[in-house]
C-alpha cells in the first residue's frame, strides 16, 4: 500500500517557504526562487530536498552561519569564449543562482548550439535534478554538477573524508518520446548523511559497504559511522573527483574546508557546472531507417526497455509518476510529520500554520 499523503495547496506551500527566506532578509526574488525549487522538488517526490531540507541547510551552514548572504549580486566575469560564463555568485542564494544559470545556458545554446555557466562561491542549490528536467521539458540536453556542502566522503581505498557527496543530474527532452524527460540525478555516496541519521533514530543497521568508523573502517552501525563510501568503489569515486576537478579549475578551494571555521585566505564555499545543448547541435542527420532525430530517440528508448524488459523503468519516470499523483491531487504532498516541520518553519516566519486536520489525504 502506497504512504498516506496530506494535501498542501501550492499556494499555502509556498506562503511559508517565502516567508522564511524574507524573515532571513532574503530579497523577494531570492524567496520566489526557493519556493519555485521546493515546490517541484515536492511535486516530484523528492522529499530529501524539499523546503524542510533548504531550510535546515540554511540553519547549517547559509545565512545563520556567514555561508550565504543575502541579496548578494552576481558578477559576471570577463571571459574570451562566446559560449562560455563565468559568474561569482558572491555566496548569493545557491537556488537563485541556478535557476538563473540553467535560463541563460538555454539563451546561449540557442544562439550557439551549446552555453556553459560555471559559478564559483556559491551556496548548495539542492536538487539539482530540478533544474536540468526544466530545461529538458523545454527542449534541450542540459547537466550540472556541484561539489557539496561538506566533505563526508572517504576516497575509494582512503580512510579520512575529502569529497563531497557530489551530485550529477542530467536532463533529456524525452516527453514526446516516452511521455516525461528522462532525469538521471544521483550523489556518488552509497547513501546520504540524512539516511543514517534516520537509521539511528530507527535503530537499524546500515547497508554493507556504505560507511566507515572514525578509524575508516567499514561499519553497519549507524552510531558509529562518521564518513560515507562512494557507491560503486572507484566509479563513484571517479564520479565524485569530476566535482572536484571541475571545482579546482573553476575557482574552488580545499574540500575539507568547505562550511568549516574560517581559514585565512582560503575559500569555503560550492561551486557550480551547468551545461545545455540544443539537440540540434549534435545531429548527424544520418538516422537509420530514414528516421529523425525525435524518431530515433524514441527507437533507441523502446529498444532498451524491449526484449522482455517490462519491469525496466527509466530514470526519471518514478518522478513522472509522482508528479501524476500530485496534480490528481490538486495540491503538494506531505506526510503528517513533514507537515510538522513545515509548521515549525511557519511559525518560526510569523505566518499562519498549515491545519493539518482540514488537509485532505491521497
Amino acid at each position: 500500500m502506497s504512504e498516506t499523503f496530506h494535501v498542501v495547496p501550492v499556494e499555502a506551500h509556498e506562503q511559508i517557504v517565502r516567508a522564511a527566506y524574507t524573515a532571513r532578509e532574503f530579497t523577494t526574488a531570492e524567496a520566489d526562487h526557493a519556493a519555485r525549487l521546493a515546490t517541484a522538488a515536492t511535486r516530484h517526490g523528492i522529499r530529501t530536498h524539499n523546503a524542510i531540507k533548504a531550510v535546515h541547510l540554511d540553519d547549517l551552514f547559509g545565512s545563520k552561519a556567514g555561508g550565504c548572504t543575502p541579496g548578494a549580486e552576481i558578477k559576471k566575469l570577463p571571459n574570451r569564449f562566446d559560449a562560455t560564463e563565468v559568474w561569482n555568485a558572491q555566496k548569493k542564494l545557491g537556488q537563485a543562482v541556478a535557476w538563473e544559470a540553467i535560463d541563460r545556458c538555454i539563451e546561449l545554446a540557442e544562439r550557439y548550439g551549446t552555453g556553459t555557466v560555471t559559478v564559483d562561491n556559491a551556496f548548495h542549490y539542492l536538487w539539482g535534478g530540478g533544474y536540468v528536467m526544466e530545461a529538458a521539458k523545454r527542449g534541450y540536453i542540459a547537466y550540472t554538477n556541484c561539489t557539496a556542502s561538506l566533505a563526508e566522503v572517504v576516497p575509494f581505498g582512503g580512510v579520512f573524508p575529502t569529497l563531497g557527496t557530489n551530485p550529477h543530474s542530467w536532463g533529456f527532452p524525452t516527453v514526446d518520446a516516452v511521455g516525461f524527460p528522462v532525469v538521471i540525478d544521483w550523489a556518488t555516496s552509497v547513501i546520504a548523511m540524512g539516511r543514517v541519521q534516520q537509521f539511528q533514530r530507527e535503530g537499524k543497521a546500515l547497508p554493507e559497504g556504505a560507511a566507515v568508523d572514525k578509524d575508516g573502517k567499514p561499519t553497519t552501525d549507524p552510531k558509529a559511522a562518521s564518513s560515507l563510501v562512494p557507491f560503486g568503489a572507484h566509479k563513484g569515486y571517479g564520479l565524485a573527483l569530476i566535482n572536484e576537478i571541475v571545482a579546482a579549475f573553476t575557482g574552488g578551494s580545499l574540500p575539507t574546508i568547505r562550511s568549516r571555521a574560517a581559514v585565512a585566505a582560503e575559500k569555503q564555499n560550492c561551486v557550480f557546472f551547468f551545461q545545455v545543448i540544443h539537440p540540434e547541435a549534435i545531429s548527424s542527420g544520418c538516422f537509420a531507417a530514414g528516421r529523425s532525430q525525435a524518431e530515433n530517440v524514441k527507437a533507441v528508448l523502446a529498444d532498451i526497455l524491449g526484449h522482455g524488459n517490462d519491469a525496466c523503468l527509466l530514470p526519471g519516470q518514478l518522478e513522472a509518476s509522482f508528479a501524476a499523483r500530485t496534480a490528481a491531487a490538486g495540491g503538494l504532498l506531505f506526510s503528517a510529520a513533514e507537515v510538522a516541520a513545515l509548521n515549525e518553519i511557519a511559525e518560526e516566519a510569523g505566518v499562519p500554520p498549515l491545519d493539518l486536520t482540514s488537509l485532505a489525504t491521497a
